[in-house]
């Protein structure tokens, strides 16, 4: 063998595409810099780099020299950008846990009712005439409502299987939907309805610090976990025959993936409304990157989701007059998208 050549061995192969994963990460980083700073840039109150800059420069030493400035900055474009980002992500590593979990490459978010039960909670608020705050509470609890009882299903018909997990989501998703279709036939049309139909379709125009200090820590401790476990989640997606040869526990395993996905997904969809196709599409862009090992991939997918969603709200709130509800943007990229990969995949649904 020439000694000028590399090593053809596993290890070498590894280190490679160790490499390459941090150089893409990198990439992903510096685009995810650019989006920000065009989101900071770009609205109804234009303005440039370096007038952002000295807003941030003068807010950072206490002095006040463009009020409208700082006000744009400081309480709605850096709020709503740091939203973007952390629903994006959440939603996307919520995906591609799912999808792992259940080994399906059809599975989203919303499979166990979460998204339903969240829009029959906020339904409720609204209907009540509560106030943003409140609405994201009943939406959050109406998640996990969801999610307890399609969890408890399989319980109660004693079968623990994967299969049994999805149809009780379908059960339970169903049955929210309905009292969701109630909730709006009572509600009044010019103000009720509109505005159970408009966070149907999510929006980041109504999100301010507080609304998001109130899911951080949800969202930070459930992907924290997810992270931990990812290479766990490797060996689950093998099948629970496998697992359990290799010593894993698969009920526990599979319940901690399910209730962090769900607290994911409860959490993003509570404090921007319902948000369709991040969840399912972005995992599946991640894969064409790094394949399916879930220590490289949840990184990889928290970047490309948040961007993405960011990247979506930049648009929403710019290309026309009014505010564009994000699941029509998303629903534009995302289903032609999603197409062109089950065409690339060649991928038979049955």
């Amino acid at each position: 063998m020439d000694k000028h050549l590399p090593p053809n061995n596993s290890a070498w192969n590894s280190a490679i595409n160790r490499i390459n994963y941090l150089k893409l990460m990198l990439l992903l980083a510096t685009a995810l810099a650019l989006l920000v700073i065009l989101a900071l840039c770009i609205g109804r109150y234009s303005m440039n780099p370096a007038d952002v800059w000295r807003a941030i420069v003068a807010k950072a030493r206490g002095i006040s020299t463009n009020q409208a400035m700082e006000n744009v900055v400081f309480m709605v474009r850096i709020p709503r950008i740091f939203a973007a980002l952390l629903i994006g992500s959440a939603l996307s590593v919520s995906g591609a846990v799912y999808q792992s979990t259940f080994r399906n490459p059809l599975v989203s978010p919303d499979l166990l009712g979460v998204s339903s039960g969240a829009s029959m909670g906020a339904a409720a608020a609204i209907l009540l005439g509560a106030g943003i705050r409140v609405i994201q509470a009943f939406a959050f609890a109406g998640g996990i409502l969801a999610v307890l009882l399609a969890t408890s299903l399989p319980r109660l018909l004693r079968n623990n299987s994967n299969m049994m997990l999805v149809l009780s989501g379908i059960i339970v998703s169903g049955f929210m939907i309905s009292i969701l279709g109630i909730m709006k036939f009572m509600a009044e049309e010019q103000t009720q309805l509109t505005a159970i139909v408009f966070w149907q379709m999510g929006s980041l125009a109504s999100t301010n610090r507080l609304q998001l200090f109130s899911v951080i820590p949800t969202i930070i401790v459930s992907m924290a976990v997810l992270f931990a476990v990812s290479w766990r989640l490797n060996i689950l997606s093998f099948g629970e025959q496998e697992a359990r040869t290799v010593g894993v526990n698969v009920p526990r395993l599979r319940g901690i993936a399910v209730i962090c996905a769900s607290l994911l997904t409860a959490s993003a969809v509570c404090a921007s409304g319902t948000i369709g196709w991040i969840g399912l599409v972005i995992p599946h862009f991640g894969r064409l990157f790094c394949g399916s090992d879930n220590t490289k991939l949840l990184p990889l997918t928290a970047l490309i989701g948040g961007a993405f969603l960011l990247m979506i709200d930049t648009c929403a709130r710019t290309l026309t007059s009014m505010e564009i509800p994000l699941s029509i943007l998303t629903g534009l990229i995302g289903a032609p998208f999603y197409a062109w990969l089950l065409y690339r995949q060649k991928a038979k649904i049955l």
